[in-house]
């Protein structure tokens, strides 16, 4: 099965700056949210693309998805996504793939659910 979504940075830097940490906390985990704090001025770009990657995420399982906060996208010593799901962090944990891409103006993600390579 596979997922995409894309958002404008934008959306995302409004709802931040009114909202602040009530949506940060809804919708990211702490340590999302030290991984995007960390990027400085691009730290929007970060989010946006995180929530992206949610939004694919749970348009790729479909049925009765995880909230979004239970979603972690987090980063390998490569810089390469990837996803823990609470309560259940084995939940389709090696058959889920997501790809992030994010510009001034646009974060996009996709998720694949299923094998990944050659046989």
């Amino acid at each position: 099965m596979v997922g995409t979504d894309i958002i404008e940075v934008a959306r995302i830097e409004n709802l931040i700056k009114e909202k602040g940490d009530k949506f940060l906390n809804k919708i990211y985990t702490q340590r999302e949210i030290d991984y995007c704090e960390s990027k400085g001025p691009n730290k929007y770009q970060h989010y946006a693309g995180r929530f992206a990657a949610k939004e694919a995420i749970t348009k790729a399982i479909g049925n009765r998805p995880p909230s979004l906060k239970n979603i972690q996208i987090t980063n390998d010593d490569n810089g390469i996504p990837y996803v823990d799901i609470n309560p259940d962090p084995a939940f389709l944990s090696p058959s889920l793939h997501i790809s992030i891409s994010h510009v001034k103006k646009y974060a996009v993600a996709f998720a694949y659910i299923g094998p990944f390579g050659h046989n």
